[in-house]
């Protein structure tokens, strides 16, 4: 047996905390015999969660925290002020290497700034971007950054590109993953004053697959497998994926119910619908990694449930396994050379 991987959960981090986060972090540890939770928050509430549960009490502990940062406090204040919060306590947890990775689908600023300050960029990298996947019509892409840095430089940009490479290779299994920025159209000659400058500069990296300029509406039929931007630019594009996704199946099945024939139609093409929907749910992919910490941080959706815990926390120990951060800290060591 491989040693354990150690996880430190923001149990009170989310729309549905503790309790969707309890029963995700179950599942997963039933699933990966290899996983360690450190469940933190208010003990009363976490064990009462668990109380619902059979579960290996051996891979599990339970980290009291008496404070909770909720989603409308100032992030920078709540990490400095709520030195007992969750977050901070379960940060801490990956800050003195007692835990390999740190999940929350709590506040993403507190997460971006607890990120950087409790746990700490590694040495070299001058920004950390969030990194979700996308589904597409090839399978998924990184879509880095999605919200993160709003004002990035080129260079945090050629950063980007070479963290989600190593990541879509090492986690996706994507082989030499091809690498897009995104633009409003495919000539080098378009973009802002952004895109324009970091072209040539992902022309000169030897350790990635640049192939040029991606547009937005490409994004979807796989055309790149990292997808690198700033992050107003990503977040909106993340933003619009999922309305768009949600309103496409709710027009769909409006569609479907509109009539006896529709109704009908829709008994046998059911199981497809399905399956297509799957792919389009978020919970399938598990979280947003902020890569460039010296931890493991991952940030899940704020409404999270059960199923997105589960594979988040899996998702974790695959990364944790793979060595992606070593991978990435020895990369962009070496581009300082």
């Amino acid at each position: 047996m491989q040693k354990l991987v150690k996880i430190a959960v923001d149990a009170m981090g989310g729309d549905f905390a503790p309790a969707a986060v309890v029963a995700g972090a179950v599942e997963a540890l039933k699933e990966d015999i290899e996983l360690f939770v450190y469940f933190v928050g208010i003990e009363t509430q976490i064990r009462e969660e668990l109380s619902k549960y059979d579960y290996p009490s051996d891979r599990v502990e339970v980290v009291h925290a008496s404070e909770c940062i909720e989603m409308a406090e100032s992030p920078v204040r709540a990490i400095r002020r709520k030195k007992d919060s969750s977050m901070v306590v379960a940060m801490k947890l990956v800050k003195e290497k007692k835990a390999d990775a740190f999940v929350s689908a709590g506040s993403t600023g507190a997460i971006l700034v607890g990120g950087q300050v409790i746990v700490g960029r590694m040495q070299g990298v001058e920004r950390t971007p969030l990194a979700p996947l996308l589904p597409t019509e090839k399978g998924v892409s990184l879509l880095i950054d999605c919200g993160a840095n709003v004002d990035a430089r080129s260079s945090h940009l050629v950063e980007f590109a070479r963290m989600g490479s190593i990541y879509m290779e090492q986690i996706v299994g994507v082989k030499n993953p091809k690498v897009g920025i995104v633009n409003i159209g495919a000539e080098e000659e378009k973009g802002n004053a952004l895109v324009k400058e970091t072209i040539p500069l992902l022309k000169e990296c030897k350790d990635i697959h640049f192939v040029g300029s991606v547009e937005a509406r490409n994004i979807p039929k796989g055309e790149v497998d990292v997808i690198v931007c700033e992050a107003f630019v990503g977040n909106v594009i993340l933003k619009l994926y999922e309305g768009v996704g949600s309103s496409m199946f709710h027009m769909i099945k409006t569609s479907l119910m509109s009539s006896l024939r529709s109704k009908v139609g829709a008994l046998l093409i059911k199981p497809a619908l399905k399956d297509l929907k799957k792919k389009f749910d978020s919970s399938e992919y598990g979280g947003a990694p902020l890569l460039g910490c010296n931890g493991l941080v991952v940030k899940c959706h704020g409404s999270s449930k059960a199923p997105e815990i589960k594979n988040t926390l899996l998702q974790c120990v695959s990364f944790t396994r793979q060595g992606v951060n070593d991978k990435i800290r020895d990369a962009i060591s070496g581009s300082d050379d």
